[in-house]
């Protein structure tokens, strides 16, 4: 990891750190949600996941997770890098059928693991170097799998995407008040799908997902990629 990375992880150790001391109740989910928001698409983007290897990168607490497999009867592999974050969704998900909870670093996992038929995350990938991460996405997606993301496009403060691939600084609010700063990767579309592309993946679509609140400026974009047969 590089030290942007390493001020990711100690970050999102802090957040789950303070949702542990506040024992946060937090709602199971009913579909998935790839913006801040419960609108726009949902599951369907995944495909038929029943029975098929699904990774959850960046899993957080594991709603997202344990909902396919639990009701889509995914079997589903969910890693975290926070020692925290990992707590509290082993506390909670531990006994769930058809769910491995994960903690560890996503690269590391990705380049030991046996292949995924279908890779996800929900905001995960812009706290990892992109020129780290995804080499080893793409040779841990299956032949005709698929890798299904979002990211932020357009923060609080209506500052778009970057042309370059370089962290910026972005805050991550904390339960209760106050924020933790962290360093992301948001990057033009064009950008990670010419990323993808030197990796020799395929984007099949990209959607920018705006806040249903006109006067909200946070976007998320949302890209459907695929492995061709190697």
């Amino acid at each position: 990891m590089n030290c942007e990375e390493l001020a990711n992880v100690t970050a999102w150790t802090a957040y789950g750190t303070r949702h542990l001391e506040r024992s946060t109740a937090v709602p199971e989910v009913d579909r998935l949600t790839w913006g801040f928001w419960p609108t726009g698409p949902g599951v369907e983007v995944l495909g038929d996941v029943t029975g098929h290897r699904v990774l959850d990168l960046g899993s957080g607490l594991g709603k997202y997770a344990a909902y396919l497999a639990r009701e889509h009867g995914a079997l589903v592999d969910a890693v975290d890098v926070s020692a925290t974050q990992h707590q509290r969704a082993t506390a909670r998900y531990g006994s769930q059928p058809r769910l491995n909870l994960i903690l560890a670093d996503a690269v590391e996992h990705l380049q030991q693991t046996k292949p995924y038929d279908v890779i996800y995350s929900i905001h995960g990938l812009a706290y990892i170097d992109p020129r780290r991460l995804l080499p080893a996405l793409a040779t841990a997606l299956a032949p005709g799998g698929r890798l299904v993301f979002s990211v932020l496009h357009t923060n609080s403060d209506g500052f778009g995407p970057s042309t370059a691939v370089a962290p910026r600084p972005e805050i991550l609010p904390l339960a209760g008040g106050g924020q933790l700063g962290v360093d992301m990767w948001v990057l033009v579309p064009a950008l990670w799908e010419n990323l993808f592309v030197e990796q020799g993946l395929v984007v099949d679509q990209i959607d920018i997902l705006s806040a249903p609140d006109e006067d909200n400026p946070v976007a998320c974009s949302l890209f459907q990629v695929c492995q061709g047969a190697r």
